[in-house]
């Protein structure tokens, strides 16, 4: 294990330090030359970068990576240019040319092959041959025609140019190896042999293959470089995941009249294939510890709790141990990894909830006191949030004299659930640790296990949001649940998946936890259930719900006022009626269908919203390559509601004046829309979106059946 003084942070500040140092005005650093004077390229506004490269960007496994920068250079002089990149780690670094946009602006991209640690680069150079061969072009079409001229090829000083242009494959030659070296340097001589022939007109001796092959070997001496920029690439599960929460307590299947029972791992075991049919592929468990005894919570978050009641999975640690121990009343490790395998032949995966807080039993607190906050009477300093106090939990204290050991205890409490087989975890509320912990810890845990996939439980203010998401963790949850309108809906979404955001945040909507019951769904009833489901797994390439509780509509709250559930399974555990007829359960699982059988849904950064005359209408799309899906919902969850959608038809590669086929695969129908402004109607108590699949003309013409017996076949 690395030691914890050499970690990135503190690198990072003492770099830092030692460059304002450097360049402060007045510094004899700051006058001086540079060692090489000679590279006459600048290179800037290099994307995607975040922070100025403090904190790698993010990416996905597949993707291809596109980096794009400002590259110039004085005079006329042409400029080149290549984009490096490599796992990071290895010795060599892969290269493509970068190609011109325009204005200055050269970009490239490649394709990210594997998981982990990648870097890349911008280098650029003054493409001397370019520069000369487009000189040398100009020349050639000034060249008199020597049937109606008596001037020459000299006039126009061709043979001194190729010359010239010798001498530059020479020295681009000497930096080539192999067959690239002799093959630049038979061109050298032929351009030697075409000057000393003294033409009358010149043919142009430059093809493409020799601009190509010159200008990869450039003068390193005086190339300008980039400073090496860190990519960070997680696995296609962070990017396109569905989340089932479940507390493994209230999980027993319990026949009418039999008393009710604590859960176990061999119940939520019983419960795989139905998460797994209603089309989720993780399945995430609150904390799994034992619970404590002193100052348990009861029912309702009751101050004092009665004979039989269970506390809340939050407070950690008890006699049975902390961190790294299992409840006894779930099962035994075994069983637990048992679950862990049974889920991964399913396809699925255990997540786990870690929650770094202790309940007054957790062995730390007699073991390490000064792992907490103690309080001028010698007692601990428990959880609050004045006028609420959490009794049941300690905080931890990160400004520990012990903070390295703290900081280590911490880290093995991930790397033991890894050995068990772990590889998804909810971190809770991961705002109220110190920040450099995280992006340590995060690190070294990934230096091990890139595989790991980290969800960050951190409704806070944008800022600590944002640089949660920097220092590594893989997904976050968001403001999703506080956004209800349209406008706010569009303005967020707008903000989290178009860079710079997207490039380092990646974005898991909850419409509810255990935590949250928004009034929306307390007054909307059914309807509002379907439409934030809906919303959620069609905005958000990753999306989770607290179930039972979402697909039977659990909307009762604690009080008036309060986004606390009633009879929280936080304080108890509860029995569910899997079977209600009135479960949404079935437009969960069609809903899980289309996101997996449609890979626009699969990712967040092609949606895009298109302007509907009723604000209570929403209407947005993604698009990759040919699978585009629309989807139109009304946000009130009361009353039917009508509007014409104006199509943007560019984004979706429509023609105008085209009529186009949009099929709604919740319903199978299908509908002909025709150019920009078409119209729809939705009643919430009904279905209160379209998710259509759009398919223009051409589409359809491509796609139709070409033989009879196809036509007929299709007919039956």
């Amino acid at each position: 294990m690395n030691s914890l003084k050499s970690k990135p942070l503190a690198r990072y500040e003492e770099i830092k330090t030692l460059i304002n140092q450097l360049h402060a005005p007045g510094s004899k650093a700051y006058l001086m030359k540079p060692v090489e004077g000679r590279k006459r390229v600048v290179i800037e506004a290099i994307q995607p970068v975040v922070e100025c490269g403090r904190y790698p960007v993010r990416r996905f496994l597949g993707d291809r990576v596109k980096v794009s920068a400002a590259m110039f250079g004085d005079g006329h002089d042409h400029v080149g240019g290549q984009l490096l990149y490599r796992m990071k780690g290895e010795r060599r670094w892969h290269s493509i040319p970068l190609e011109a946009e325009g204005n200055d602006i050269w970009s490239a991209s490649f394709v990210i092959d594997q998981i982990g640690a990648w870097q890349y680069a911008v280098q650029g150079w003054i493409d001397h041959f370019d520069t000369w061969q487009a000189d040398l072009r100009k020349r050639l079409e000034a060249q008199p025609d020597p049937a109606n001229s008596d001037s020459t090829a000299s006039e126009q000083d061709i043979p001194l140019a190729l010359r010239s242009g010798a001498l530059l494959l020479e020295r681009a030659a000497s930096f080539a190896k192999g067959r690239d070296s002799i093959a630049i340097r038979e061109v050298q001589l032929s351009l030697e042999w075409m000057a000393e022939q003294k033409a009358v007109f010149y043919e142009d001796p430059i093809t493409p293959g020799i601009c190509e092959l010159a200008a990869k070997y450039f003068d390193p001496a005086l190339a300008t470089r980039s400073e090496d920029f860190d990519l960070w690439v997680d696995r296609e599960r962070a990017r396109f995941s569905t989340w089932y929460e479940l507390f493994p307590r209230s999980a027993a299947a319990l026949e009418e009249g039999e008393k009710q029972r604590h859960g176990t791992f061999a119940d939520v075991r019983e419960r795989l294939a139905a998460i797994q049919a209603m089309g989720f592929d993780v399945l995430y468990m609150p904390p799994i510890s034992p619970i404590g005894v002193a100052y348990r919570k009861g029912k309702n978050n009751s101050v004092t709790a009665e004979k039989g009641d269970e506390g809340s999975p939050w407070a950690i640690g008890s006699i049975d141990g902390g961190h790294k121990a299992i409840h006894k009343k779930l099962g035994t490790m075994d069983e637990f990894e048992g679950l862990v395998a049974a889920a991964h032949d399913r396809g699925m995966e255990i997540a786990l909830d870690i929650a770094f807080q202790c309940s007054p039993d957790h062995p730390w607190v007699k073991e390490h006191p000064d792992w907490f906050i103690i309080r001028p009477d010698g007692t601990i300093q428990y959880a609050e949030n004045p006028p609420k106090k959490y009794q049941d939990i300690y905080p931890l204290n990160f400004e520990s004299n012990d903070w390295r050991n703290l900081w280590e205890n911490l880290h093995e409490v991930f790397e033991h659930w890894v050995r068990h087989g772990v590889k998804i975890f909810r971190v809770d509320n991961p705002h109220t640790k110190a920040l450099p912990f995280w992006e340590w810890v995060i690190a070294e845990i990934h230096a091990k296990h890139p595989e790991v996939i980290f969800l960050a439980e951190a409704f806070t203010r944008p800022h600590v949001m944002y640089s949660l998401a920097k220092a590594g963790f893989t997904q976050s949850y968001t403001y999703f649940t506080w956004r209800n309108t349209k406008a706010d809906l569009q303005q967020y979404f707008e903000e989290i998946t178009k860079p710079p955001v997207s490039d380092f945040f990646t974005p898991n909507l909850w419409p509810n936890t255990p935590d949250i019951l928004h009034a929306a769904l307390q007054e909307g009833g059914r309807p509002a259930f379907m439409q934030r489901l809906i919303l959620a797994a069609t905005l958000g390439a990753s999306y989770g719900i607290y179930g039972p509780a979402y697909e039977l509509g659990e909307n009762a709250p604690a009080k008036k006022v309060s986004e606390e559930y009633l009879n929280s399974e936080k304080y108890e555990v509860r029995q569910w009626k899997l079977d209600a007829p009135y479960s949404i359960a079935p437009l969960i699982t069609r809903v899980n269908e289309i996101r997996r059988e449609n890979v626009a849904l699969q990712s967040d950064l092609s949606l895009e919203f298109h302007a509907v005359d009723n604000p209570m209408v929403m209407c947005y799309h993604k698009r990759d390559d040919d699978n585009i899906i629309l989807v139109a919902i009304n946000l009130d969850p009361k009353n039917e509601q009508a509007g014409w959608i104006d199509v943007n038809l560019k984004s979706l590669g429509i023609a105008h004046d085209e009529t186009f086929d949009v099929e709604d695969l919740l319903t199978g129908v299908h509908y002909k829309w025709h150019d920009r402004s078409n119209y729809v109607a939705l009643r919430p108590d009904v279905m209160p979106a379209h998710i259509f699949r759009v398919t223009h003309t051409q589409q359809l013409i491509q796609d139709a059946p070409t033989d009879e017996n196809e036509k007929a076949e299709i007919s039956e």
